[in-house]
């Protein structure tokens, strides 16, 4: 039994087609989401996360139902850590505060367990010394940890995280892998993000949403090898280049197209593979410089 089964799951916004027809499963590991703006990816997350329902298809969420019973949704939001692009905060609570009311409404009744699972959670995400600060004196950043940490109580057996890096300097965000890369080894890690070097640093698995379908679902390592031989490095990018820009070393990087004259074939990364992956669509994401 797969933590998370989507079979032709569909949800439509207006005459927007958000889902269209998506079939996926998810298990233990670590799997990025990757696509522009309006692909589908948040509308993805929150069907996984209970938040809202799909239109039609089937949605299984550690073999139960969430819209079969009430009891079964209670059963799932038990075990489901969810992290969603934005998460309001009463100015007045602290970190420590905020956590341990999204514990009570978790069901987290006995209150020694509960006081020790929130400062186990905010030790994680690096906040046990900022535990009394209040949240809205707390940088973004920071703020952004705060919210981690709720999505991290009890353990869950499917963690959705949209966006999770946003705000976080680097050195926040290699302790993010850390912990996350931890995690996958025993629950489904589902993250939605823009940024190809945290999937690639990261995640055992891709999936590339577009226009509501999916594009791509395999490893990194196979997304990056559809990129070989189309990705050079030259002094003049050339006048049908999918992706280009200029580098620190004065060349452009160019993804795509002829090969310019001069040009020396580079060796693809991750969001090579992915601009191409879109084809037109890759300027929603990277426009030339």
């Amino acid at each position: 039994m797969n933590a998370v089964e989507l079979t032709a799951v569909t949800k439509t916004y207006g005459r927007t087609r958000a889902l269209d027809a998506v079939d996926l499963t998810f298990d233990r590991g670590v799997t990025g989401l990757l696509g522009p703006n309006g692909a589908g990816k948040t509308t993805l997350l929150r069907i996984v996360a209970t938040s809202i329902g799909a239109d039609s298809g089937d949605v299984r969420l550690l073999g139960r139902d969430p819209h079969g019973s009430h009891a079964e949704l209670t059963a799932i939001r038990r075990e489901l850590g969810y992290l969603p692009q934005e998460l309001g905060y009463p100015g007045d609570m602290t970190a420590f505060g905020f956590v341990e009311y999204v514990a009570v409404l978790k069901e987290w009744n006995d209150r020694r367990r509960r006081l020790r699972e929130v400062r186990r959670v905010l030790e994680l995400v690096g906040l046990g010394t900022m535990a009394t600060k209040r949240v809205s004196r707390l940088s973004g950043g920071q703020r952004r940890r705060v919210a981690l940490a709720q999505a991290l109580l009890g353990d869950p057996r499917i963690l959705v995280l949209d966006e999770p890096t946003t705000g976080l300097d680097p050195t926040q965000r290699a302790d993010l892998r850390r912990t996350l890369s931890a995690l996958g080894g025993h629950c489904a890690v589902l993250l939605s993000t823009h940024q190809t070097e945290d999937v690639a640093a990261l995640c055992e698995r891709v999936v590339v949403l577009a226009g509501g379908t999916v594009r791509f679902d395999g490893t990194v390592t196979d997304l990056v090898a559809t990129a070989a031989g189309r990705v050079w490095l030259c002094d003049d990018p050339g006048p049908d280049a999918l992706v280009s820009w200029r580098t620190g070393t004065g060349r452009h990087h160019v993804v795509g197209g002829t090969p310019p004259p001069g040009a020396v074939a580079a060796e693809p990364t991750l969001e090579d593979a992915y601009l191409l992956m879109l084809g037109v669509d890759a300027h929603d994401v990277r426009a030339p410089a």
